[in-house]
């Protein structure tokens, strides 16, 4: 348990004040995108502030991944309206009562994600292809941006959101420029203190001083407030039957998925930026971790935030310290601070998240258009359309795995070859190249030539490789027609596993196995 749950890297150099400075700017950006994410799954502010507090806090010391920012995400949000609609059409329930069926399945969901972390299947999200990276981070740069045009609305007469014309349009516009410049010239100045954290603090002294009437923070809160103690803590007031397992089970495990997705994701990319590894099952006991506590502790549950999470990097923080202090300044802001931090101007907040955004996208994959693979391409392209149309990033990711998977199956199905030729002995050779698995079966039957084949036959696969069942049962037919025709045939050159599925299937199949006594697979060589 040690290796999942060490406190700190203590052979890490940690600059303090950068660390320091980065969590506080973190927490500031936190405070808006929590309240919308609550808001927009019909919680009150509070259950996303206590959400990005706890899941912060626990993910930052016992994380995968130091420097990563987690909190109450949209992608999480997204999967409750769906539940909420459901829970309406089947439970006679209030406002406060679908707070607790969430509560529920918030901790449910981290109980699926620590299981995955223990049997270490996080791993997998190395599988995913660069072309569907590329897709999943330039779709998220869009999203981000296009997030941020909603601030150029104002309610007018009517109460609906209208975009901002005249005067107000020019101090919005001129607001999110000069935060934009400062926070990509004043490092080439200096960085006694991190560009974001000084360009929200400019921002805001400016619209004070000058007393302009701009959006704030507060003005997103549809008339609520910040202002909460500590996370209370409760156990979920609902049904204990099985008719409520059923109801928040599949949400669970779609919130279980989609916050891993995310959050691997986003470790794989901080992991491309700072040239170091984070490790992916410990992220996902940790990501289970904060969402059961969450639950218990009235949060809406989250995962990994790759905005705030570039908003620290960024700002030079590379150790765990950036996200403790953070999610501890939260808390602040929301237990004795919540009236500054509401006059914060949301013109600040929209260029810090505008240039997030530019420097979320990669701008190296339109520079390699013309020397991607033409599926390459695609592939992104499809994943950046159903992440921006869709919002659903767990779900343009499996499109885009899909795609890949299939397009590498063809290929390779149509790389199997089969090299011919007869021995002293009269006996004939089939040399096998490319894997054998289901979906190149058909054309490496069309190899063989039963009919007209010597009375003995070797099938060499030193080239080769049995990859599935259905490589197997092709196996089973082909010496089952050989020995039809009263031919003898034989395995050659079967690396390890390959004969540990043949042993394993040795009920469906009988052939033998031609041993070679000197050969030996390169990974056992390497193993010696």
């Amino acid at each position: 348990m040690k290796k999942y749950f060490n406190l700190f890297d203590l052979n890490q150099k940690v600059d303090y004040k950068n660390e320091v400075l980065s969590g506080l700017t973190v927490a500031i950006a936190l405070v808006p995108e929590a309240i919308a994410f609550a808001l927009l799954a019909g919680l009150s502010p509070l259950t996303g502030l206590y959400a990005a507090f706890t899941i912060g806090l626990i993910t930052s010391i016992f994380g995968g991944r130091p420097g990563m920012i987690s909190g109450a995400t949209g992608a999480v949000a997204v999967v409750f309206i769906g539940m909420i609609i459901e829970l309406k059409s089947k439970v006679d329930v209030t406002g406060d009562q679908i707070a607790q069926y969430i509560f529920a399945t918030v901790v449910l969901a981290g109980i699926i994600q620590m299981l995955i972390g223990f049997l270490r299947l996080g791993k997998f999200i190395r599988l995913v292809p660069h072309s569907v990276m590329y897709g999943f981070v330039n779709g998220l740069a869009i999203v981000i941006f296009m997030s941020q045009l909603n601030y150029f609305k104002s309610r007018g007469a009517s109460g609906e959101l209208e975009w901002m014309t005249g005067t107000p349009l020019l101090i919005m516009l001129g607001l999110v420029l000069l935060t934009m410049v400062i926070i990509w010239g004043l490092p080439k100045i200096t960085k006694i203190i991190p560009s974001s954290l000084a360009a929200i603090l400019v921002i805001a002294f400016i619209t004070i001083g000058f007393g302009l009437d701009v959006s704030t923070v507060k003005d997103t809160l549809d008339g609520g407030s910040i202002e909460g103690g500590f996370p209370p803590f409760n156990v979920p007031q609902i049904p204990f039957t099985w008719d409520t397992l059923l109801i928040i089970l599949p949400y669970a495990v779609i919130m279980a998925g989609v916050g891993l997705i995310e959050s691997l994701l986003t470790l794989n990319l901080i992991d491309e930026i700072t040239q170091t590894r984070g490790r992916t099952n410990k992220e996902c006991i940790a990501q289970g971790a904060a969402n059961t506590v969450t639950g218990f502790f009235s949060g809406m549950g989250g995962c990994a935030m790759i905005g705030q999470s570039l908003i620290n990097i960024s700002s030079g923080a590379r150790a765990r310290l950036s996200g403790i202090v953070a999610a501890i300044a939260l808390l602040l802001f929301i237990m004795f601070g919540s009236g500054l931090v509401e006059q914060l101007p949301m013109a600040a907040l929209t260029g810090l998240m505008i240039m997030v955004s530019i420097g979320t996208f990669e701008w190296a994959s339109l520079r390699t258009f013309n020397k991607m693979p033409k599926i390459d391409i695609f592939v992104m392209l499809v994943v950046m359309f159903v992440t921006v149309y869709f919002h659903n990033l767990a779900l343009a990711v499996l499109v885009g795995v899909i795609i890949s998977s299939l397009t590498f199956a063809w290929e390779n199905a149509t790389r199997i070859r089969a090299r011919k030729k007869i021995d002293e002995n009269g006996v004939k050779y089939y040399e096998i190249y490319g894997p054998l698995f289901f979906g190149s079966v058909s054309i490496f039957n069309e190899k063989f030539d039963i009919a007209n084949d010597p009375e003995e036959v070797v099938i060499d696969f030193s080239e080769s490789r049995v990859v599935d069942m259905s490589g197997i049962e092709a196996l089973n037919k082909l010496t089952e027609l050989y020995q039809k025709a009263g031919k003898k045939v034989h395995l050659k050159h079967l690396s390890q596993d390959c004969r540990k599925l043949l042993k394993n299937a040795d009920k469906i199949i009988d052939v033998n196995v031609l041993e070679d006594p000197t050969y030996k697979v390169m990974a056992d060589e390497l193993a010696n």
